[in-house]
Formats: structure tokens, C-alpha cells, sequence
């Protein structure tokens, strides 16, 4: 009974040390990257992290970076927008979250032109949501009414658009080079 609680530790030290490098390689890229808009690499490498850890660690990875780099953040904290910085964690964990429930599909076969067009499309469409949460929470913060969310939404546009077409090339372009490179995660940490 003792060795199954001694492996069980072991087990549950090793996925923290794994989640705390994909949280500090999110965050420091995260700063790396915050003076250069609609370019980030804190979306890939939670999905990565939900992929390789699973979900439950993967959300784990994405609510605390998120947690860290927008409350940190250089250009402004995020702490002084409170539905903001919930609409970031809650998109980061959504992230991690398609991350884990597509791990087998990430590694499993060849990286087919259609398989890397298909995960390019799945990182615009993660950012789209996570831009779409984050720039409707923000009006909510300052007093915005309900008939102005739809101006604020599309005055926006073409910033939410630049970074969604960046996120599909790093997803389309670095992601299936990283999932080729490292070992297939064993079965646990969904």
C-alpha cells in the first residue's frame, strides 16, 4: 500500500515540475513578446501543455500563466479589469481543455499537410473565441451599455483578426514540429 502512495507522490511531483515549465515557458514568452501586438506565443504553448499533460494539468498551465502574465503585464495589469482577467483564464483553460481532448489525434499518424491546415484552423478559432470573451468583458468594466457591445466588439476587428492569422501560423507552423520532437505522453493527467 505504501509503494502505491510512494509511486502516486512521484507521479503527481513529476506532472507539477511539467506544468511549471509549460507555465514559466507561457509567461516568459508571454513577456518576451507583450511590446509586439497581435503576437503571441502564451495560446500554443498552453494548447501544447493540454496536450501533452491532459486536461486537468493543461487547465491548470493556463489559468495560473494567465493569472501571472496578465497581472504582471507591462502594458497594464489585468487585475484592474477583474472581468478581463476572468475572461482571459477562463479562455486559457478552454485552450489547454481542446489541447487534452485532442491529444490523441496531435499524436497519433504523420503530419499530413491537412493535419497541420486543421490544427492551424483549430488555434484561429481558439483565439477568435478568446478574443471575443476578452473584448466583450471589457466594456462591462467600464460602464459600457448593452447596445454599445457590438461597436466596441467591431472597432476592434482588425486588431482580433492580425492575431488571430498570427496564432494559425504558429499553430500551423511550430506546433506540429514541437508534438514530432517530444516523447507521446503516456495515458495520464486527463
Amino acid at each position: 500500500m505504501e509503494h502505491t502512495s510512494v509511486k502516486s507522490r512521484q507521479t503527481t511531483t513529476i506532472e507539477l515540475a511539467k506544468a511549471a515549465m509549460f507555465t514559466s515557458s507561457a509567461v516568459g514568452a508571454g513577456f518576451a513578446l507583450a511590446y509586439i501586438p497581435n503576437i503571441e506565443l502564451i495560446t500554443a504553448i498552453v494548447f501544447a501543455a493540454g496536450a501533452y499533460l491532459g486536461i486537468r494539468w493543461g487547465a491548470i498551465v493556463g489559468a495560473v500563466s494567465m493569472l501571472i502574465f496578465s497581472g504582471a503585464n507591462p502594458l497594464g495589469s489585468g487585475f484592474v479589469n477583474p472581468p478581463l482577467i476572468v475572461s482571459q483564464i477562463i479562455s486559457m483553460v478552454m485552450v489547454a481543455s481542446v489541447g487534452g481532448l485532442l491529444r490523441s489525434w496531435i499524436f497519433s499518424g504523420k503530419w499530413t499537410k491537412l493535419k497541420i491546415a486543421m490544427l492551424g484552423i483549430t488555434g484561429g478559432l481558439l483565439t477568435f473565441i478568446y478574443d471575443s470573451l476578452t473584448t466583450l468583458s471589457t466594456p462591462f468594466a467600464f460602464g459600457f451599455e448593452n447596445e454599445n457591445l457590438l461597436a466596441f466588439y467591431l472597432a476592434g476587428i482588425g486588431f482580433t483578426f492580425l492575431h488571430q492569422l498570427s496564432n494559425m501560423a504558429v499553430f500551423a507552423l511550430v506546433l506540429p514540429g514541437l508534438f514530432s520532437r517530444i516523447r507521446q505522453p503516456s495515458g495520464t493527467g486527463s
